[in-house]
């Protein structure tokens, strides 16, 4: 696309308008038990305009990009016609002007799609030599590239350039009892070629995960009820983002979350202070860098929780209006013909001043939870979540793998009962959230020690 400057639209812009051009270019290869079973590549790209007139909105977007001044007319003529009608006699937004480019495409060499699936292949020829007695196996990259510019008539523009690369590796193994999968992600921030060099690179993650199957082969179910668990990074990511961080966008608050309740309230653990980071954390890029929104607002770290008490929402212009308090910078689409709405960026429990090690041999009797799968939370904070990888704990040891379980509970109660937390802090790379329109997340975290139900078999 490397349309990197708008302004020559400026004089377009009679109202309050966000314009944006936007191409996101997207990879997706998969290898089933050795037999390539999807081969994809695709762009979409368009301009879209959002206008504000006395608190209504008017949008409009095409895929023809040379279209910038009907489409921006149109915008207009839909916020007109709303505001005629609906009348909200809005303030006008406090006028922001932040001006960034950020390209993290890579310099090396790009690889040529034939490149790429022979490096899968190679992956999945190790696969098959080395666990011959697996079941099935499967290898999945995706690659995400999401190119946007953007001007406001606020002054604030923006080019960047955010793609996402990982491969998924899934093994399955069936002797006789119940079958039984896990997985693992690889990759994150970056294009292919920053992400991965060789295949044998991964050949250790791969090790790692056929112990992890050949013992839940072997394992256990879990038994029914609450138990004391240690959450590890990805779980406890997930319950920060699905159930907790959802309950804090503002336009959920808006619409009767379960937050809205407990603004300047105990909401968790003293120990636990939950933030929705912009784009760094401890001087490196998170998963999803977002430094200027899709509204052309400077994305700033919005702390949710802080030692246990809400300390607020996050917020995209309108809703920081209805709250009198300043935007955090959280509008984001994911295509061009998608309207912003407030999201998550990149969602994680701060590290505490324990020892993984410490918090499970803490443990009589509770479960050492690793990996989630599919799960739900609504906007009361109730979560079930399935877990695809754990092991027991006895008298401070882990013990046996264990099957597939659930679990599930109130968020906020979950973290009220947090003794815990781990020192360290994992980020998940992989994350895509569905609300209303897919869009890149990042997850992330320390390990927990807290009271949570287990669903058992």
């Amino acid at each position: 696309m490397k349309v990197k400057n708008l302004n020559q639209y400026s004089s377009y812009l009679s109202k309050y308008t966000e314009l944006r051009f936007q191409e996101n270019r997207t990879m997706s290869i998969a290898i089933l038990k050795g037999n390539l079973v999807q081969n994809l590549k695709n762009s979409t790209k368009g301009v879209s305009a959002r206008v504000y007139s006395n608190g209504s909105w008017g949008f409009a977007s095409s895929p023809d990009t040379d279209n910038i001044k009907y489409v921006i007319e149109s915008a207009t003529q839909n916020a007109v016609f709303l505001d005629n009608r609906e009348k909200k006699s809005a303030s006008p937004f406090t006028p922001d002007n932040p001006n960034m480019e950020k390209d993290y495409s890579t310099s090396k060499r790009k690889f040529v799609q034939s490149e790429v699936m022979d490096f899968l292949r190679e992956i999945d020829s190790y696969i098959e030599r080395k666990f011959p007695d697996l079941s099935s196996r499967t290898v999945v990259l995706n690659n995400l590239d999401m190119e946007k510019s953007l001007l406001t008539s606020d002054g604030a523009s923006l080019y960047s350039l955010t793609p996402r690369s990982y491969i998924r590796f899934s093994l399955s193994m069936d002797k006789g009892n119940d079958p039984v999968e896990v997985y693992e992600s690889a990759g994150g921030l970056g294009q292919f070629e920053d992400n991965f060099s060789t295949p044998d690179k991964l050949f250790e993650t791969l090790d790692k995960l056929y112990e992890h199957l050949v013992k839940k082969n072997e394992g256990i179910y879990a038994a029914a009820g609450v138990k004391v668990c240690a959450l590890d990074s990805a779980l406890a990511g997930i319950l920060a983002h699905e159930a907790i961080g959802h309950t804090a966008e503002a336009d959920l608050v808006l619409s009767g979350s379960v937050a809205g309740n407990y603004l300047n309230k105990e909401s968790a653990s003293p120990l636990v202070t939950l933030v929705d980071f912009a784009h760094t954390y401890d001087g490196n890029d998170c998963p999803v860098p977002v430094y200027i929104d899709d509204e052309g607002t400077k994305a700033e770290d919005m702390v949710i929780i802080d030692n246990g008490i809400l300390k607020g929402y996050m917020h995209n212009k309108k809703s920081a209006q209805h709250f009198a308090v300043k935007p955090t910078g959280n509008a984001r689409a994911y295509e061009y013909f998608d309207e912003p709405l407030i999201r998550m960026r990149n969602t994680a429990i701060l590290p505490g001043q324990s020892k993984l090690s410490d918090i499970i041999s803490s443990i009589d009797d509770g479960y050492y939870l690793i990996k989630p799968s599919n799960g739900q939370a609504d906007t009361t904070s109730e979560f079930m979540f399935g877990v695809v990888l754990g092991y027991e704990i006895k008298d401070g040891k882990l013990g046996k793998a264990l099957k597939d379980l659930t679990i599930s509970g109130v968020a906020f109660d979950v973290l009220k009962s947090v003794t815990m937390i781990s020192d360290d802090m994992t980020w998940s790379n992989a994350g895509m959230c569905g609300k209303k329109q897919l869009i890149p997340v990042g997850l992330g975290g320390p390990a927990i020690k807290c009271e949570i139900n287990i669903g058992g078999r």
